[in-house]
Parts: C-alpha cells; sequence; structure tokens
C-alpha cells in the first residue's frame, strides 16, 4: 500500500522506515489539510498526527484520491471528521495506547520540575550563582493529588503518585477496581477541585471535557493549586486559566499541550515573531511551565507507535477485523 505521510519529522522516518515491511511511505514536513490534500494523488492510505486537520472538504478529497484508509498514529481522533470519514467510506484506524508510562511519567516530571524548580536551578548554576533564594519548594508526599480520567495514562500516573506517597484522588465514569484496591479514592469531580493541591488531566477531549478547566471549575479549586495538562489543551480555558494565574489562583501550570497548539508545536520559531499573543501571556509567568507535545517522546512510544500503526495497514490490506478501528 502506498501511503502519504504527513507531518513527518526525522524520528518518524527512522522508526518508521525500521518496522515497515512492503509499504511504500511517501514523508511529507507539511501537515495535512486543504492545501496539501492533493499530495495524496495516488496514494491508498495517509497517516496523520494530531494537528493535521481532517475535516469534511478534506476527506471529500482524499475519497477522490483514491485514499481508503486514515491511519492515525495517536490517540486522539478529534481533528478527524468521523462522520464524513463514514460517508465517504474511508476506515479510521488509530493507536489506543503506546507507553502509557511515557506521558504519565512527563506529568510527573512537570510537578517536580515546577515544585523543586530544577529548571532554574540549572540555569543558576551554570552562570555559577548558587544561591537558594526562590528556589522553595514542598514535599509531594501526603499531598493530595486530583486525577481527571484513569485510563491507561491517568492510571499509569496514578501508580507514580501513590509511589511518592501522595493521596490520590480519581474522577472517571467509571472507578478502576485495581486502583481502588490500591488506595486511590474515586470522587464526584466538584470534591476533588474542592480538595486537591495537583490536579492533573488525564481525559480524552470530547463535548463534554471540552473547557473542563474554566472560571467556573477554577473556582472551586484550592488557592494556589497546581494544574498539569498532558492530555488535550482544549480541555482547559486558557484565557480563564491567565486570569487565574494573575490573581494567585493557580500557583504552578504545567502544560505539554495547548489548545492553538498546530501553529506552533512541533516547530523551530526561534527566529520568528510569535503572533500567538496567548501562549505568550503564559510564557511570561515565572511559575509556568510548557513543553511543546513532548510527552509520549520516548524510544519505547514511537517504537509502539510505528509498530501500532504498520500493523493497522497491513490488517486493513489484509482484510482483517480490525482491533484499532475508530469508524
Amino acid at each position: 500500500m502506498k501511503i502519504a505521510f504527513f507531518s513527518a519529522k526525522a524520528y518518524d522516518k527512522q522508526f518508521f522506515d525500521r518496522h515497515n515491511v512492503g509499504h511504500t511511505i511517501v514523508y511529507f514536513e507539511s501537515p495535512l489539510n486543504e492545501h496539501t490534500v492533493n499530495l495524496t494523488a495516488g496514494c491508498q492510505a495517509v497517516c496523520v498526527f494530531v494537528n493535521d486537520t481532517l475535516n469534511a472538504v478534506v476527506i471529500s478529497e482524499l475519497k477522490r484520491s483514491g485514499v481508503q484508509l486514515i491511519a492515525l498514529r495517536c490517540a486522539g481522533f478529534n481533528n478527524v471528521d468521523l462522520q464524513a470519514a463514514k460517508e465517504n467510506n474511508i476506515t479510521v484506524v488509530r493507536v489506543p495506547a503506546y507507553s502509557p508510562h511515557a506521558v504519565a511519567e512527563h506529568a510527573a516530571a512537570l510537578i517536580l520540575t515546577l515544585n523543586r524548580k530544577t529548571h532554574k536551578a540549572y540555569n543558576r548554576v551554570r552562570e555559577t550563582n548558587f544561591s537558594l533564594e526562590r528556589l522553595l519548594g514542598f514535599d509531594l508526599y501526603g499531598k493530595k493529588v486530583g486525577v481527571i480520567g484513569t485510563g491507561k495514562i491517568g492510571q499509569a500516573f496514578c501508580d507514580i503518585m501513590t509511589g511518592f506517597g501522595c493521596k490520590v484522588l480519581a474522577f472517571d465514569i467509571m472507578a478502576n477496581k485495581e486502583l481502588e484496591a490500591k488506595g486511590v479514592e474515586y470522587l464526584p469531580l466538584m470534591d476533588i477541585l474542592d480538595q486537591a493541591d495537583i490536579i492533573s488531566l488525564h481525559c480524552p477531549l470530547t463535548e463534554q471535557t471540552r473547557h473542563i478547566i474554566n472560571a467556573q471549575t477554577i473556582a472551586m479549586m484550592k488557592h494556589g493549586v497546581m494544574l498539569i495538562n498532558t492530555s488535550r489543551g482544549a480541555l482547559i480555558e486558557t484565557a480563564d486559566t491567565i486570569e487565574a494565574l494573575k490573581n494567585g489562583k493557580i500557583g504552578y501550570l504545567g502544560l505539554d499541550v495547548y489548545e492553538q497548539e498546530e501553529t506552533l508545536f512541533f516547530k523551530d520559531l526561534s527566529e520568528n515573531v510569535i503572533q500567538d499573543d496567548i501562549i505568550m501571556r503564559l510564557l511570561s509567568f515565572p511559575n509556568v511551565l510548557i513543553t511543546s507535545h513532548q510527552g509520549f517522546f520516548t524510544e519505547e512510544a514511537l517504537t509502539q507507535i510505528a509498530e501500532t500503526t504498520l500493523s493497522n495497514v497491513d490488517g486493513f490490506v489484509e482484510g482483517k477485523t480490525l482491533k484499532n478501528i475508530v469508524v
């Protein structure tokens, strides 16, 4: 099968070439959108990532090009018009899980860095400044950590926080019995917002969870709460979060995702004038730490992404029942 591979980076080529057997992959650095969909001519499949745009117009053009399969190399599919894919008889598959420990550990890294300010200490010592002023942190041990969403990543994160000796409070549609046996307590969302010292988001982006963190829910939180998001940017209403940072309601903010990240993340913009005033405002806060969708970026996760994506394509070609099908 000939696959048009969009938003390709050097590491994508490295891992997919290593595991590809029998398919022709054409790599494009540009994202898939209405301006680049013409590049799919002659291809039977497209391989796309989180910031590629697959709206009704793009999907209609994919059908016209002869594309039969959309292979997402990620878990989320909120950037795909599933109804349009169904109407155009294009199958959509995804990678539902890829080393959940990678993202969970990154969330823990954001917490530790924000708390103990190791990024600032590193820069100070490099300049031979050995002062401890303004580097004060707090013990994680005994703190209440609220976890919103306890799927595979959320579960791994709960295990990490339990290991630190935290009291873990969780919210999800269904309680995880295995986590409950380890001492994780499931509570209504409002109770978690009220009690947690640290809140970490690990839920998918749906109509119900979009902007789940907003002015109203922030008002329920403890003053000085730490908020971590390694899931999807649109879980947070960024403007409301900025106001909460300004008045001290949010004391620490760690983000690996951002609602408008498609114009920024995975690119070197160091010589550009950034037009996004919101992210520049976020970067101006000393208690905000942003990484550019790096949580998944481990050897193990990239291996699993490549293997699962190519296995999905193999299954489609061979007419097998697809276990990772979306539509």
